[in-house]
């Protein structure tokens, strides 16, 4: 049996670091009430070159004072190795154990090539592992619907298997709203060997122009069928948060019985939609 496959499910939620002090307060409310339903961890985000890393700082503290589980994003655009093994030294001292490492987003302006001293993410895992052994556990991410800057399906699972070997421990996906393309990119990984959990990643739908802008961006595919009902709902908010929960629900309680080894939830720091996707699912039965 698959590493995949045999793992009990474990659920995780992401936040970004809020901008304002109004919106620290809220972030904080947020936290606690989704933390009543025992996730294992809550990852937070990093801006590209470091953008947002006061931010990041000041979330992961909050949260790890709180003696809850964090896992920072750390990305490699844009810094040094050196800067790297410092924030690294910084979250080993706090007690962190578990790192989400990335290549990041190329700042706004900076071209289309790599910049910074590491150009992606299998030489961060690769780092990490070399100055700090197994003392993190280190998730990567893993594109099932293929990285929109990779030239093929083919060449972006080459540089998947890259991560894995250098020590990544397990992947949380990009969301995507085909179970298809998630089963497809599991068998492909276990075709070439990869056998570490593909934690799936889930976008609740909420709010239509900001679900195409960000799928515009990460490349996630929004099915026809369900960009044309979304389409038509125009500003009716609560027909789109509605259908919205209903399909994120549904697909969901398919990745479940598919196998998949848990869900990490994209919260945009609300907990109401993805609670409501939760309780729908009964996905507390997995905490007793």
């Amino acid at each position: 049996m698959s590493v995949q496959a045999s793992l009990r499910p474990s659920f995780s939620f992401e936040l970004f670091p809020p901008k304002t002090s109004q919106g620290a307060n809220k972030l904080r409310k947020t936290v606690l009430r989704l933390n009543e339903r025992k996730p294992e961890y809550f990852s937070v985000t990093y801006g590209a070159g470091g953008s947002t890393q006061s931010k990041t700082f000041a979330t992961v503290d909050w949260i790890s004072e709180q003696g809850i589980e964090v896992a920072p994003h750390l990305s490699c655009i844009g810094s040094t190795s050196t800067e790297i093994i410092s924030i690294l030294q910084r979250y080993k001292a706090q007690g962190i154990k578990r790192i989400v490492a990335l290549r990041g987003d190329l700042p706004s302006g900076s071209g289309a090539g790599p910049m910074g001293e590491l150009d992606y993410a299998d030489q961060l895992v690769s780092l990490i592992r070399k100055h700090f052994a197994d003392q993190f556990r280190v998730e990567v991410a893993a594109y099932p619907e293929m990285h929109p800057q990779a030239p093929s399906f083919e060449h972006d699972l080459d540089n998947f298997q890259f991560k894995v070997a250098a020590g990544a421990d397990a992947a949380i996906t990009q969301y995507f709203y085909n179970a298809d393309a998630y089963a497809n990119f599991v068998d492909a990984c276990h075709k070439r060997g990869i056998d570490i959990p593909l934690v799936p990643g889930i976008m609740p739908i909420t709010n239509f122009s900001n679900l195409i802008r960000f799928s515009d961006a990460c490349g996630a595919e929004i099915p026809r069928w369900l960009r044309k009902r979304l389409e038509g709902y125009g500003d009716d908010v609560d027909s789109i948060r509605k259908l919205g929960i209903e399909v994120v629900t549904g697909l969901c309680g398919r990745l479940l019985e598919m196998g998949a080894p848990g869900l990490h939830f994209y919260t945009m720091n609300k907990a109401g939609p993805t609670l409501e996707i939760w309780d729908n699912l009964g996905l507390d039965r997995y905490s007793d």
